[in-house]
């Protein structure tokens, strides 16, 4: 274990960049989990971190304690910050000073949809993408295609709303999806407030890939024009849309409803 003290010291400076800056994350292929939660997480379902950083005011706290030996036992390097130098690394209020530098997950793009998938067209709120890769491993979706318009999938807010989902998806990002959309082997549905179809009149006991659209705009002209399926939520009040991350989550739970009945 190393203990830093310098704001000036190099390391110091690049983990700082790493949590602020979005292009320093996807520049240097890392990404930083943030809170005991997301930590022990990537322990579980991943293995050793690149590295491990904490604050010198949780080292006493025993989950905390706990993931600082687990890294040292998978020979993780652990360097330990004063909470004040800590501080202006961790994007998350009143939380546990405790994170890791990952390697970013970067796999190969499948040639063709071949499984139940989810295909993010320009959904831009940090929150709503977290909560739509949530939605989907908890339903058993593996895969999950982000056009260039959808929020950056290794983004702290992206990462804290996901809770861990990160790590048991395969998740693409800077996806042509009309292209993507043409070469399917699985119906292609996309989501649409003024579609016709209603989404509890679809047989769902199969692949689909489902297509979620931009908070305002909804899923663009071009890939509702080549999806198999338009399909709509039904609701009752006089509103005139689901959030989309509501709707992601109704539209997979319906699937796996189907196919667990």
């Amino acid at each position: 274990m190393k203990t830093i003290t310098s704001r000036d010291n190099a390391f110091y400076k690049e983990l700082k960049a790493l949590a602020t800056s979005s292009q320093a994350r996807r520049k240097a292929g890392q990404s930083l989990l943030d809170g005991v939660h997301l930590c022990q997480a990537w322990l579980d379902l991943r293995g050793a971190p690149v590295h491990c950083v904490v604050s010198e005011g949780v080292l006493a706290n025993p989950e905390v304690d706990a993931v600082v030996r687990r890294c040292e036992n998978l020979r993780a390097p652990v360097t330990v910050f004063p909470d004040a130098l800590f501080a202006a690394i961790s994007q998350v209020e009143h939380g546990i000073n405790l994170a890791f530098i990952v390697a970013t997950p970067r796999p190969a793009q499948p040639g063709a949809l071949m499984q139940s998938a989810v295909l993010l067209d320009g959904v831009q709120d940090p929150g709503n993408v977290g909560s739509i890769l949530r939605s989907a491993a908890a339903a058993g979706i593996k895969q999950v295609f982000c056009s260039a318009g959808t929020a950056f999938c290794w983004s702290p807010k992206v990462l804290r709303a996901a809770m861990g989902a990160h790590f048991v998806l395969e998740i693409f990002e800077n996806v042509d999806l009309p292209q993507l959309v043409r070469d399917a082997r699985v119906p292609v549905l996309a989501t649409s407030g003024y579609a016709a179809e209603r989404l509890y009149c679809l047989d769902l006991k199969r692949d689909v890939a489902w297509v979620l659209g931009h908070e305002g705009q909804g899923v663009s002209a071009e890939v509702l024009e080549l999806a198999t399926h338009r399909v709509a939520v039904p609701h009752a009040g006089k509103v005139e849309s689901l959030n989309v991350a509501a709707c992601a989550a109704v539209c997979f739970f319906e699937q796996l409803r189907q196919n667990q009945s």
